[in-house]
Formats: C-alpha cells, sequence, structure tokens
C-alpha cells in the first residue's frame, strides 16, 4: 500500500502546532512543572515566565496593559467570560445585540440569555455578508448593556468594521460595552485594541499555530468583569485553576 501525503486546507477551522512554539512549550511540560503559585522558586520561575508570555499578548493585541490580558482554555470561554462577566457585574440592563452570524460560540450563548429573560436583537447581513450597521446602531437603547460583534467572519471571510461599531455604539450610549469575537482575525489583520472603544477582545490560540485548549480575553482596565469561574487568586481573580504554563508561554517565538 502506498502513503498517502495529506494536503490540509482547511486553516480556518485549525492550525498545525508550529515548531518553534512546541520548543518552547517542551520544558514546562518536564524540567519546569512547578506551581506557578507556589511561593519557593522552582513555581516562581513558572510565574515569571507566564508574567512574559502575558507582556507578548497585550502587545499581540496592542493593548495599554498586561492586566488587561486574561489567559482561558478556548475563544468560546473567551466570549462566555466576557459576555456573562459584564452581565453578572450590572443587572441594570437587559437589552444585548449580536448578529446572525456569530459563531456558535456567542450565538448559543445569547439564545441561552433570552431564556434567563434578556432581551437580544439580532443583525442581520445582506447578500454579499456584509453587516446592516445602520440596524445596529439604531437597536442600541439606554438599556443595552452590550453588543457582541465578530472582526472576521469564519464562514464568508468578511471582515466587520469593528472599531467604527465601538466608536458609534459608545456615542449613542457610552455605557454599553463592546465585544469583539477576533478569533478568525487574529494572526492575520493587526489587533491594536487601545486606539479604539473596543471594551474586549477574545482570541484562540489553534487558528495561527498555538495548540488547542489556549485562548486570552483582552477587558480595558476600566471594565468591570464579573469571574466566570470562581476559586483562587488566578489571572487576577477573574479566572480561578492553577495556570496552564507551557500552553501560556505558546506564542513566545
Amino acid at each position: 500500500m502506498t502513503d498517502k501525503k495529506l494536503i490540509y486546507l482547511d486553516n480556518n477551522a485549525t492550525t498545525k502546532v508550529d515548531e518553534k512554539v512546541l520548543e518552547v512549550m517542551l520544558p514546562y511540560f518536564s524540567q519546569y512543572y512547578g506551581n506557578p503559585s507556589s511561593i519557593y522558586e522552582f513555581g516562581g520561575k513558572n510565574q515569571r515566565a507566564i508574567k512574559e508570555a502575558r507582556e507578548t499578548i497585550k502587545d499581540f493585541f496592542g493593548a495599554r496593559s498586561a492586566k488587561e490580558i486574561f489567559f482561558t482554555a478556548s475563544g468560546s470561554e473567551s466570549a462566555n467570560m466576557a459576555i456573562r462577566g459584564i452581565l453578572n457585574a450590572d443587572k441594570s440592563k437587559n437589552h444585548l445585540i449580536t448578529t446572525k452570524v456569530e459563531h456558535a460560540c456567542v450565538l448559543n450563548l445569547y439564545k441561552q440569555l433570552e431564556k434567563e429573560g434578556y432581551n437580544v436583537t439580532y443583525i442581520g447581513v445582506n447578500s454579499d455578508g456584509e453587516l446592516n450597521t445602520e440596524e445596529l446602531y439604531a437597536a442600541v437603547n439606554e438599556k443595552t448593556a452590550l453588543v457582541s460583534c465578530m472582526y472576521a467572519n469564519n464562514e464568508t471571510g468578511i471582515i466587520f468594521p469593528v472599531e467604527e461599531i465601538a466608536q458609534k455604539v459608545k456615542s449613542i450610549n457610552k455605557d454599553t460595552k463592546v465585544y469583539v469575537d477576533a478569533v478568525q482575525a487574529a494572526g492575520k489583520i493587526k489587533l491594536d485594541v487601545q486606539n479604539t472603544d473596543i471594551d474586549m477582545m477574545g482570541i484562540s490560540g489553534h487558528k495561527f499555530h498555538a495548540p488547542k485548549g489556549i485562548g486570552s480575553l483582552y477587558v480595558k482596565s476600566s471594565v468591570l468583569l464579573s469571574p466566570l469561574v470562581i476559586g483562587g487568586h488566578q489571572e487576577n481573580g477573574k479566572r480561578a485553576g492553577t495556570e496552564n504554563v507551557p500552553f501560556s508561554k505558546r506564542i513566545k517565538r
């Protein structure tokens, strides 16, 4: 039987782990396996490694501070942490806006939130997949807690004007928060959140040659976010659980 060589053409679904990424990760699986939350040096080395990785991701997002960067397990967790975190922190508003073409991690969450009593407006797209932004702006009101909008669509490749959307939304209601799912944009479009009105942005490492099971969430320092996972002090109290050191290091090349 002749061996067949696989030609993989679906890098929008996932990517192969880059050899340089794997090389950086490997020592933290075996040689440097200390708990980064421990008080002794064997764990302290790993805590410094996470700090270094957080600085790298800060620059990747174009954020002002590494304190605005949180590690998650996926783009789906980033979305849930952002959306539920905002709603749990302030229950005074019950109106939400998203698009009809969001990834399931956002769309299905909004459908669940409807069952929990939230009023959700779903914004459509035209025949070319472009978002009806005027419909979105018209939907924003004094009760709008959050607008969620993807950066790049995972099926059509259409780029949504997220910076413009965030700016316009804030001009209508300065208290409305804006979450951007940038999973398909990260690594393809330069991110620069600090020069925008975007409050939160999520990414997933496996879309650009990091392993599966690692994501990151940017949260502007002025945004109050309730933790999704309660427990220890990890991730500045926003996500409990022993840190995944090798996966956090994955982007350092």
